[in-house]
């Protein structure tokens, strides 16, 4: 997806975000900034609106398709997973960040929360329950497919 420049940050513009008006001392501290950060309305802080996306391994081998992901802090019971004409959907809630104690956030990388992925497989796949196998384990969800078998094309005889 192209970006035209207005969507992007000049390299003035840039040095500003990082340094103050004397432009030789770094910006205040995170935690300063946090505290004069607006409000919600900004149109930044759109969580509650678009869940975190997984990210995915998809590959392949003779027989079967494979699709690992990263889904470490997750439990079983918090995971679902489906297949609906060759679409594959993985959702669930990764919780564990909330803290009711906490005062201040000094930083905060770790998604907490909602998350969702949806994946066209790239090749047919038997979706019944016996040719699909799902298993979590070491913080790793891997579901392994069987490919559907596809005849290869038959060479017609022109007459």
């Amino acid at each position: 997806m192209a970006r035209n420049n207005d969507d992007m940050l000049m390299e003035d513009e840039l040095a500003a975000a990082f340094l103050d008006e004397s432009s030789a001392t770094p910006a205040a501290a995170p935690e300063e900034a946090a505290d004069t950060a607006p409000a919600d309305d900004d149109g930044w802080d759109n969580t509650d609106e678009f869940p975190g996306q997984l990210a995915v391994d998809v590959y392949e081998t003779a027989d079967q398709l494979v699709v690992k992901a990263r889904t470490a802090g997750i439990s079983k019971s918090d995971l679902d997973v489906s297949i609906s004409d060759n679409i594959l959907t993985i959702s669930g809630v990764l919780s564990g960040g909330e803290d009711e104690h906490t005062t201040r956030w000094h930083i905060q990388e770790c998604y907490w929360g909602e998350f969702s992925r949806t994946i066209a497989l790239p090749v047919q796949v038997r979706e019944d329950e016996n040719s699909v196998k799902a298993e979590l384990k070491d913080g790793v969800l891997t579901i392994t497919f069987e490919k559907e078998k596809v005849e290869a094309p038959k060479k017609i005889q022109i007459q």
